[in-house]
Order: C-alpha cells, then sequence, then structure tokens
C-alpha cells in the first residue's frame, strides 16, 4: 500500500512539475521569408528601359527578402523583423526609390485574450492596429514532412474573397475608367490558399506573422506566392525572455487602416503619374 502511495505521488509530483513548466515555456523560432517578385508584379513606365526594370525588381525582390524572430511562450508571442543594418535603398531615375512603407512592424498576439496588437510604421506616421485576433478553420491534411529536427504536418485553409475586397476592387476600376487615379491597380480578387506545416513537437498553438491555432508551432507558411520558412528553434533559452505589448502609434482598426493606406499609396502614385512616374501592376 505504501509502494503504492509512493508511486502516485511521485506521479503527481512529475504531472504538476510538467504544468508549471509548461506556464513557464518560453521559446524563439527564426525565420527566412522569400516572395517570387517576378509572378507578383509588373512594372510599366514610357521612361524605364529593359536594364533599369530589371534593377527595380532586383531592389524589390531584396525588400521581400526579409528574416523574422517569433518569441513566444503558453499564451503570447511577438513576431518582429530581426534588426540588421542596411544600406539605403538606392533611386532610379526621377529620384524613384524602391522602398516598401509598412508591413515590418512588431505583431504581438494574445491567443488566451484573443487579441491582436501590431505597431506599424507607413512612411514615417506611426500607427498602433489593435483588433481581434483573426481566427482560421484549419483542414488536418494527412501529409507529412522534416523541416530541420521536427515532424510537421500539413494545414490548409481558403479565404474566400469578402464583399470588402470586391468593392474596394469595383471603386478603383471605376476611378481609373474615369481617369480619376493612376493607382497601381490590383488584378481582380481571388480566393486563396495558405499551406502551413506545424509540429506537434513544439505544442503552443503559435505561428509567423498572424498565423496560429493549431495543435503545434508553425514551422513554415505558404501563402500569396511567399514562403516563410523557420530556419532554427531554441526552446527555453538560460536567459529569461521578455515580450513586451506594442504601445506606440495612433490606434486604428486594422480596416482603418488598411483604408489610410490605399488612401496614401493613391495619392502618392498620382503625383508621380503626372510627372511621368512608374506604375505598378499587382498579380494576384
Amino acid at each position: 500500500m505504501i509502494k503504492i502511495i509512493t508511486k502516485i505521488t511521485v506521479a503527481i509530483l512529475f504531472l504538476a512539475s510538467s504544468m508549471l513548466q509548461a506556464q513557464n515555456f518560453q521559446g524563439q523560432a527564426f525565420y527566412k521569408s522569400k516572395t517570387n517578385i517576378e509572378a507578383s508584379f509588373n512594372i510599366e513606365s514610357p521612361g524605364l528601359n529593359e536594364e533599369m526594370k530589371k534593377k527595380i525588381m532586383e531592389n524589390m525582390k531584396k525588400e521581400f527578402e526579409k528574416e523574422y524572430i517569433l518569441t513566444f511562450n503558453k499564451t503570447e508571442s511577438i513576431y518582429e523583423e530581426e534588426q540588421k543594418l542596411e544600406a539605403p535603398s538606392p533611386s532610379i531615375g526621377g529620384g524613384v526609390v524602391v522602398k516598401m512603407g509598412g508591413g515590418d512592424g512588431k505583431a504581438y498576439k494574445n491567443i488566451k485574450n484573443k487579441v491582436s496588437i501590431t505597431e506599424e510604421d507607413f512612411f514615417g506616421k506611426e500607427f498602433l492596429i489593435t483588433d481581434s485576433l483573426s481566427t482560421y478553420q484549419w483542414k488536418l491534411e494527412n501529409e507529412t514532412k522534416k523541416i530541420g529536427e521536427y515532424t510537421c504536418y500539413k494545414a490548409t485553409y481558403l479565404i474566400p474573397v469578402s464583399e470588402s475586397e470586391k468593392e474596394e476592387f469595383e471603386k478603383l476600376k471605376n476611378k481609373k475608367e474615369d481617369g480619376k487615379t493612376q493607382f497601381m491597380m490590383l488584378s481582380e480578387p481571388k480566393e486563396q490558399l495558405i499551406t502551413v506545416w506545424y509540429t506537434p513537437e513544439i505544442p503552443f498553438s503559435h505561428g509567423p506573422g498572424e498565423y496560429w491555432g493549431l495543435p503545434g508551432l508553425i514551422l513554415e507558411a505558404n501563402f500569396d506566392k511567399t514562403v516563410i520558412l523557420c530556419s532554427k528553434v531554441i526552446l527555453n533559452p538560460k536567459e529569461k525572455l521578455t515580450i513586451k505589448v506594442p504601445n506606440k502609434g495612433k490606434k486604428v482598426t486594422k480596416l482603418e487602416y488598411e483604408r489610410l493606406v490605399q488612401e496614401q499609396l493613391e495619392q502618392m502614385s498620382n503625383q508621380s503619374n503626372e510627372k511621368g512616374g512608374i506604375r505598378i501592376e499587382i498579380n494576384r
């Protein structure tokens, strides 16, 4: 009887210890992001020759090759670009600088409170985008593969075209037909397939960017001609990690921020086209 009680006590203590470790669990995942620029953009301008177009494409490609760090615990994560010293982006003809504004801010997720908070710097203006955490109805597939030392499982999610996307496209289309804008024109929006690979060997529901909600850490994400791939994972480092909730910038919702960006880009594009600037077509 004493042996049985001893075994039960040890089992309870072991379980309690495991639960405590899970509560204090921390980790970092390092990702590299690449986008197929050639398949995503068309550049048109009467003032550009093929060599200049090629140079613009090369600079844009560099802008879309980023490295990120995801720092996470049981309920929180923050995803941010790894800080490096970079040379200024070169200008190409007519003072055009190939630099993409926004998209590289700190992205915080709290999966317990279902809150998303992102800091963005868009052409010198700081915004704090606060919204409910996006939810994904993932379809768990049967395929597996190895990423590094981890066995990963495939999951997919098909994003339908929203009514707001249809409305925005129609607005831009009408403005274009009326000659009221030279804004970089999107092709008609289509449903988008997101494919991710997650590992239950790291049983925490986090992932790069806005992705989350699977029974394991997402190590790879494929969407919209972009691949985000994890290159390294550090679990429970000796030095304690800190996850700071972003707090800088004007508070806006995601929809409000997208509209501000749209308006600013349209204004800049119209000014550029009045001076014989560059038109960029985004393919989806």
